[in-house]
């Protein structure tokens, strides 16, 4: 599911609608409790998943820089083993 998706589910998990190549403009709500977010809106919503997502990514190498780390095992290591 790409960003744009993402951030309208985001606002209004309920919405059902269509759209193309992410544009705002050719957005149609086939169903929407509430008003229709507007595209500031979205755009904000898109920045704060991005900014989840990247802050995700980073706990996940720690988590698993750690893990590593806890079991002896290094990164060369772990690339000889999933080889």
């Amino acid at each position: 599911m790409d960003y744009f998706v993402k951030a309208i589910k985001k606002l209004h998990p309920e919405a059902e609608f269509s759209y193309s190549d992410d544009n705002y403009e050719t957005v149609k709500f086939d169903f929407i409790e509430g008003s229709v977010p507007t595209r500031a809106e979205i755009d904000a919503a898109i920045e704060q998943i991005k900014t989840a997502d990247k802050a995700e990514a980073v706990q996940a190498a720690i988590d698993k820089a750690a893990l590593l780390s806890k079991l002896g095992i290094s990164q060369d290591d772990l690339k000889t083993l999933l080889s």
